[in-house]
């Protein structure tokens, strides 16, 4: 690459920017959340579109039907964040070799039953080259179950930040697939084929003053949603929670959860809620929304520097 081609290289957030300008419905909520929602009448609509990339999203000898679980999985996890009620997805497909494809179509098969979802429709293409690396891509819609549908920007100073789950087991998962290991199978899981917490998500989306999922750090996504909220997040290092077989593998210490903290691909349910509410499934507290701007990082009391990256963003 030479240093002209390096300097038109747009980054993410540079061409989020450029079509913010553009997105004027209501529908597209400034496009700063995880997705939109079109109002019909007295029902709503929810709408998402996710793409996965081979040597980003997923590793060349990959499974592919782990590809496609983990395409559908981060759909439908957008539309979890709204506490929707999936529909069906549209799949915008990159033709490859014919075992690849077909491989392929068994995982859609899978996740499709798993989320009791439809298929209906969507585009093929095909490089000139097959070989090329590819980039599948899909729309899901979903209907909201909840008036009004949670957003990222309705945190409120005194809020609680709080996360369902764990945190880390995909980074642990993928250093294992990296690695060529194939034990312990709940982190290898964790990053191939990661569960969308539907469930979860309709019962906490009457509840919440904010939510999203994280996917591309816990990090990173709270100051996302702080900054939608106006606000500024703390978030405590030592409440980050950690499963026992991430804590195997790595430790259980400041260094390690700043890891789980800023790598992603973990799609818990991220949201902002008071103190004293009782929430009908198990979350953990990380931190809490205070007047400002920004994200800070302690550990048990004590101020932490950021890490050079919060989280993932494509450059």
């Amino acid at each position: 690459m030479t240093f002209d081609e390096a300097r038109v290289l747009t980054e993410e957030s540079t061409f989020i920017a450029l079509m913010r300008n553009l997105a004027n419905d209501p529908a597209a909520r400034g496009l700063s959340d995880d997705a939109a929602v079109v109002a019909i009448g007295d029902q709503a609509i929810v709408l998402t579109h996710d793409s996965m990339v081979e040597n980003v999203h997923w590793l060349p000898d990959a499974d592919p039907a782990d590809v496609a679980w983990k395409l559908v999985s981060a759909n439908i996890s957008d539309l979890a964040a709204k506490g929707a009620k999936p529909v069906g997805v549209l799949l915008g497909y990159m033709l490859g070799n014919d075992e690849w494809d077909r491989r392929f179509a068994d995982g859609m098969a899978e996740a499709l039953s798993a989320y009791d979802v439809a298929l209906l429709g969507g585009d093929t293409v095909a490089a000139v080259n097959r070989a090329e690396t590819r980039c599948i891509g899909m729309t899901a819609l979903g209907i909201a179950t909840c008036d009004p549908v949670p957003s990222r920007s309705g945190a409120k100073a005194g809020d609680v930040l709080y996360v369902t789950g764990t945190l880390g087991d995909a980074k642990a998962g993928f250093d294992l697939a990296v690695n060529g290991q194939s034990a312990p199978q709940t982190l290898l899981n964790a990053f191939n084929r990661p569960t969308a917490l539907v469930r979860e998500g309709m019962l906490l989306a009457p509840l919440v003053n904010a939510m999203m999922d994280v996917s591309d750090g816990v990090l990173l996504d709270a100051s996302r949603m702080a900054a939608a909220s106006g606000l500024r997040v703390e978030i405590d290092l030592a409440a980050i929670p950690l499963s026992a077989d991430y804590i195997a593998l790595y430790a259980d210490d400041k260094a390690s959860r700043m890891i789980a903290a800023s790598w992603g691909d973990d799609y818990q349910l991220l949201f902002a809620g008071p103190s004293d509410v009782i929430w009908p499934v198990a979350v953990t507290v990380i931190g809490k929304f205070l007047e400002g701007e920004g994200l800070s990082l302690i550990d048990q009391g004590t101020a932490v520097a950021l890490p050079d990256k919060l989280g993932f963003e494509h450059r």
